[in-house]
């Protein structure tokens, strides 16, 4: 740039030629410079002026337009902008029918190490090898000192464990939020929610998911977000459920059974009310699987669903209901009893070698538990039509409740249907169920011949069942089952001012190589009550019982799963809202009365 001087030397000797003042000369050379000056100043103030409010009209268009968009567009949920999947924490609440609490969630925390921030990891790992008596300080040390950056070491801490591990003042020590499962029933109702674990975990979060039975069966419905805050109930009423627990393991340790389940079922819904299965497991502290032995000695294992067995006498009431159904006898009709049968090879005969016949009415080859006459029913009904009738009492397939576990305890079928398997299975030999598969059928005869699907959900609307027998056939075997305890092999069932029906079973237990152990039973009693209008299916199944305050031990259902079925009935009932039915004496009827 080339700049013109202030006191150019032409012009000095000009104005000298003409008497000016050369002074003047720069002075107006130095305003038209300082005008310039100003001119460009201004210039570069207006554009630096139209650039910013060029920026702001933009900014204010690109924030309304946005805004339109989102007043247009359908509403969302925010998503995090971090990279991995999101770990959900929200779990339902499960509840019995009544609304009382079976599973919930707590806050509490992990505990992780950054054992590159430890000041003293020795001391550290002493520290808590005191607290902690399944660590080891050793290895504790040698993991906080291998050269990692990050360690778990406990997936959760209660409020003492946490204080105390606070206490040690170790920077590299750091907690996690959590939230666990817990069951505040403790074993009540174990086998029916079966547990819960972490599974995706973070640092500041950890997923619940469920790992056994019903936990696991509505894993879905219970991790669903829209459904957090909305509890799971359940059929189970709590009340009932803890009776019945406590009898049973009673019964269990006075039977001397290694173990034992028992199962109730509302008839006219399908719901069960209780189910317990001993032994059984904390599942806030769930055990592990046996990694040898029998699966069915474990505490994990639920012999009410997984429990496959034969079931013996209890399904003798099949073939009298079949047999009437298909107009083949009434209750009075008169069958061969004649003990023993022979057919083929084989010889069927009665418990202790009894001989009932000749003949038996149909009621009472029920009443005393005949094999001959019951096989000559099964006989008359033919293999093919049983069968059919066992499809439809649910004996051919697993049980469809809302457990993890049903679905792998299908019941064992012979392969070949001949007429030897036809006697057999007609009093419960040579296929075996679960005691679900039994109350359910059982439940069916209560409920006028109509099958309904047994569920472990409260039901709002009963669904549509399945006709199995007609209404006079249903009732015909109920009142067959309610003399099996006035006067028959169940009488230790009877409970004053509840008509209890039902039938007994006592089958030897199956060898794990073939044939049968003569010295080792399954004792079932299936029952229904009252039995005149009946409510409540009940069966009561024991592992092995004998009863051993007589001479000589007694293992037969009578002796072993009456008496405790009874008492289930005895305290239940009135829970269960059924009030007793006092029998009302004549008007000239004389009554004892103590002063």
């Amino acid at each position: 740039m080339i700049r013109t001087p202030l006191r150019p030397l032409a012009r000095v000797l000009s104005a000298r030629e003409k008497g000016e003042n050369p002074d003047h000369i720069e002075r107006e050379n130095i305003r038209l410079r300082a005008e310039e000056a100003r001119a460009s100043a201004q210039n570069r103030s207006e554009g630096r002026l139209l650039l910013l409010g060029l920026a702001f009209f933009a900014a204010f268009l690109v924030v309304g337009a946005r805004m339109g968009l989102l007043a247009a567009s359908e509403p969302m949920e925010p998503r995090s902008a971090s990279s991995g999947a999101d770990i959900s924490a929200l779990r339902a609440d499960i509840t019995d029918r009544n609304g009382r609490l079976l599973a919930t969630n707590l806050s509490t925390h992990a505990l992780y190490a950054h054992p590159k921030q430890m000041v003293d990891p020795p001391r550290v790992a002493r520290e808590l090898a005191k607290l902690f008596p399944d660590m080891k300080a050793e290895d504790l040390e040698r993991r906080f000192t291998d050269g990692r950056s990050f360690l778990w070491l406990r997936k959760k801490l209660s409020p003492e464990q946490m204080q105390a591990v606070h206490d040690i003042g170790d920077p590299g020590l750091l907690f996690g939020p959590r939230d666990m499962r817990l069951y505040p029933n403790g074993n009540l109702a174990a086998h029916i929610l079966g547990g819960s674990s972490f599974g995706a975990e973070g640092v500041h979060s950890a997923e619940v998911i469920g790992t056994a039975g019903l936990e696991r069966a509505m894993d879905a419905r219970l991790r669903d977000p829209a459904q957090a805050s909305i509890p799971l109930a359940l059929s189970i009423d709590l009340t009932v459920q803890s009776a019945m627990h406590e009898i049973l393991e009673a019964g269990m340790i006075m039977m001397n059974a290694k173990g034992a389940a028992s199962i109730m079922l509302d008839v006219h819904t399908g719901e069960v009310i209780a189910m317990v299965s001993l032994p059984d497991f904390d599942p806030n502290d769930r055990p592990n699987f046996l990694v040898k032995g029998d699966p069915g000695d474990s505490p994990l294992f639920n012999r009410a669903v997984q429990g496959v067995y034969e079931l013996g006498s209890t399904f003798k009431i099949f073939a009298a209901a079949q047999a009437m159904e298909l107009g083949l006898v009434t209750p009075d009709s008169m069958v061969d009893a004649d003990a023993p049968l022979r057919w083929g090879k084989h010889r069927i005969g009665e418990f202790e070698g009894k001989n009932y016949g000749p003949l038996l009415s149909v009621t009472d080859v029920i009443v005393k538990s005949s094999n001959v006459g019951t096989a000559h029913m099964a006989l008359q009904i033919g293999g093919e039509r049983q069968q059919a009738f066992y499809k439809s009492l649910g004996f051919f397939d697993p049980v469809p409740i809302e457990l993890t576990e049903a679905p792998g305890a299908a019941p064992l079928i012979p392969k070949r249907w001949t007429d030897i398997v036809t006697i057999t299975t007609s009093y419960g030999h040579g296929m075996s169920a679960s005691p679900m598969h039994l109350a359910s059928a059982y439940a069916a005869i209560a409920n006028d011949g109509v099958m309904l699907p047994p569920t472990l959900l409260k039901r709002d609307k009963t669904p549509v069942g399945t006709r199995v027998m007609s209404v006079a056939s249903a009732e015909a075997a109920a009142a067959m089952l309610r003399q099996v305890v006035t006067r028959g092999t169940a009488s230790f069932g009877e409970v004053e001012g509840y008509e209890v029906g039902g039938k007994t079973g006592t089958a030897d237990k199956v060898k794990p190589g073939g044939g049968y152990d003569k010295g080792k039973n399954i004792n079932t009693f299936a029952a229904m009550f009252p039995a005149s209008d009946p409510q409540y299916v009940l069966v009561v199944t024991l592992d092995e019982a004998s009863e051993n305050t007589g001479p000589k031990p007694r293992r037969t259902a009578g002796w072993t799963a009456v008496p405790v079925a009874a008492e289930i009935i005895r305290r239940t009932a009135p829970l269960l809202g059924l009030r007793p039915q006092i029998e009302t004496l004549a008007p000239n009827a004389v009554s004892a009365a103590k002063p």
